[in-house]
């Protein structure tokens, strides 16, 4: 029999049949029609960091699940040559199940972290494609497809965290502070860039856009610099940019979880200073008043003051050491520098100066109040002496009479 004799089959047939023997997947739609869809130049995630100061406390190795979950230690993942003896801080973490509703158009990933000087972190995690970084603009506000705002999805996930572990919170606060989210762009493919500090100096001006979310047309030359002024970059396929509100990390092998936990524990620091430093406020502004409304009284109310203020002051040092000594060892010499340049961002150094000020307002309130109090004393105690002498002296006048 001749080839000929065989039926031809349409190449519509011939195609499904080699789908079906290969396996493979079927085209995209509209291939067949002619159009041929477009690689997107930018690939990566959007993620979002959250901290909320909820405790004074989280008492750690008591906590046995979160949200019914076991805990486990977040650990990264070390590339780098680094000393062996350098110990990281290591919080326990974890992954709850992912939201029903989208993130333009993505799903969202959550991690949960719980630290022991009284923070819960919430990391939310969205990926994107986009052909321009001036596509990204819209995940500065995020919102659901439902149209609930991230931040709230945030705030109530911190209170679910706060009720399963209640009993290993101490010193718990009423109502956390409102949260700010830190942006962090993360890209692992930028338009098929193998040297990504190449590919920043073409993107500069529309890197600068969108970590202040303004167009790049708009923005000035002195600010394009001072967005860019703080980076980092260890290979030529990794890059770092830190700004107030937003950053870009740039990861060709596509691994940015090391980087993205440094920049969540400056993060975390400089909420834990915002939050220290309006107590202080608050309370020293109490404590004025308070003074200055009435004198104090020789014993009793003069006690409870003076033993609050010394409380309160132990408190706040106490957690104000804890807060930067997590941070203390970074045995990656990367971490350590992409740290302290978000250190530099977020002018952690200044907050931990108002701090400190604050602190020694304090210092200087206790010793006032406690002078004054030991002064009024001694100056009773000496009315009395002189009273009890006064009466001796009656006393042994009458008697010679």
């Amino acid at each position: 029999m001749f080839l000929q004799d065989f039926p031809t089959p349409s190449p519509k047939a011939l195609y499904n049949e080699i789908m079906k023997e290969e396996r493979v997947l079927p085209l995209p739609a509209g291939r067949e029609s002619g159009q041929v869809s477009v690689e997107k130049a930018l690939k990566g995630e959007v993620v979002y960091l959250y901290a909320f100061d909820v405790a004074n406390e989280i008492i750690t190795p008591r906590v046995q699940a979160i949200l019914s979950e076991k805990p486990f230690p977040f650990e990264i993942r070390m590339d780098r040559t680094l000393p062996k003896d350098m110990p990281l801080y290591k919080p326990l973490a974890i992954e709850p199940r992912l939201l029903s509703a989208r993130l333009q158009g993505s799903p969202v990933r959550f991690l949960i972290r719980l630290y022991d000087v009284g923070v819960v972190t919430v990391m939310m995690r969205a990926a994107f494609a986009a052909d321009a970084l001036a596509d990204l603009m819209p995940f500065h506000n995020p919102k659901l497809e439902t149209g609930e705002a991230l931040d709230t999805v945030a705030s109530k996930l911190c209170a679910e965290v706060c009720e399963s572990v209640k009993d290993s919170i101490v010193g718990g606060t009423e109502s956390p502070a409102p949260p700010e989210a830190y942006t962090v762009f993360c890209l692992t493919e930028a338009g098929g860039a193998r040297d990504v500090n190449n590919w920043l100096g073409e993107q500069r001006r529309n890197v600068a856009g969108l970590l202040t979310e303004t167009p790049a047309s708009q923005l000035s030359e002195a600010q394009v610099g001072e967005v860019l002024r703080i980076q980092r970059s260890f290979e030529i396929s990794d890059l770092t940019v830190i700004d107030w509100d937003a950053a870009l990390v740039v990861d060709l092998t596509g691994y940015v979880d090391d980087v993205l936990y440094a920049l969540e524990l400056a993060n975390l620091q400089l909420e834990e200073f915002r939050v220290m430093d309006r107590r202080l406020d608050k309370y020293l502004d109490g404590a004025y008043e308070d003074l200055e409304r009435r004198p104090l009284p020789l014993f009793g109310r003069a006690s409870k003051t003076l033993q609050h203020l010394r409380r309160f002051r132990v408190d706040v040092a106490k957690l104000a050491d804890e807060v930067t000594h997590i941070t203390k060892f970074f045995g990656d010499w990367y971490l350590a520098r992409v740290y302290l340049d978000a250190r530099d961002r977020f002018y952690l150094d200044q907050w931990r100066a108002s701090v400190d000020q604050r602190l020694a307002q304090l210092d200087k309130l206790y010793s006032v109040v406690h002078a004054e109090v030991n002064e009024r004393r001694m100056l009773w105690l000496e009315v009395i002496i002189v009273i009890f002498f006064a009466l001796d002296l009656l006393i042994l006048l009458w008697a010679k009479r």
